[in-house]
């Protein structure tokens, strides 16, 4: 078959058939342009007379179409690579039931979803793809930060001595103080008026003698 005649068929039918018979590793995969990655599609059963075809969904594609890379066939040997592929760029080779395509030299457009493929009979049976993402810079994933709450050390504040209470016990010294001395005085003055007041009665009394 032709591989304009196959693409034809594949964009045709790829939505309809797929099959656990190829397993297809890995997933997806990001890395960044330069690096290489190897895609690895194993048949349950493959006869040395199945072709492998590998193509790709271009990311961010709106009509999902397949564009053919290159079809392998282990029985020669030989892969016939899709129109503008380079030989150097996607190396395809197999192993028993197991068939490899490396992606040499990574570039940015080179992202998308790589599947492998093998015509059945009577339908075409797809690996689940390979999920490619090339970037200049692997995302980094921001680590999250504790806040720690630093405790303050109560501080007691020191003992003043208090103004106010030391000045208040002065006046009240003063204050009994005076008082005292306001009574002495008093009780003196009391005295000496008893005694003025028995001097005069006894002189009074002496006079009306």
């Amino acid at each position: 078959m032709q591989p304009w005649l196959w693409l034809v068929f594949s964009v045709k039918l790829a939505a309809l058939w797929s099959s656990s018979a190829l397993v297809q590793t890995p997933d997806s995969k990001t890395l960044l342009t330069s690096q290489t990655l190897e895609i690895s599609c194993e048949a349950n059963t493959l006869s040395k007379t199945s072709l492998i075809y590998w193509l790709r969904q271009r990311q961010g594609s709106k009509d999902k179409r397949f564009e053919f890379l290159v079809s392998w066939n282990p029985s020669k040997g030989v892969a016939v690579y899709g129109e503008g592929v380079k030989k150097e760029h996607m190396i395809v080779f197999s192993h028993l039931s197991r068939s490899n395509l490396n992606l040499t030299r990574l570039k940015l457009e080179d992202s998308g979803t790589y599947f492998c493929m093998m015509i059945g009979s009577p339908q075409l049976i797809f690996g689940k793809g390979t999920e490619l993402r090339v970037v200049d810079v692997l995302p980094t994933t921001a680590k999250p930060t504790k806040t720690t709450v630093k405790r303050k050390p109560c501080s007691v504040p020191p003992l003043k001595p208090q103004k106010g209470m030391t000045c208040g016990l002065v006046t009240l010294s003063l204050l009994v103080a005076s008082i005292l001395v306001l009574l002495v005085s008093l009780s003196v003055a009391v005295h000496f008026h008893c005694l003025r007041r028995k001097a005069r009665i006894r002189f009074m009394k002496q006079f009306h003698k």
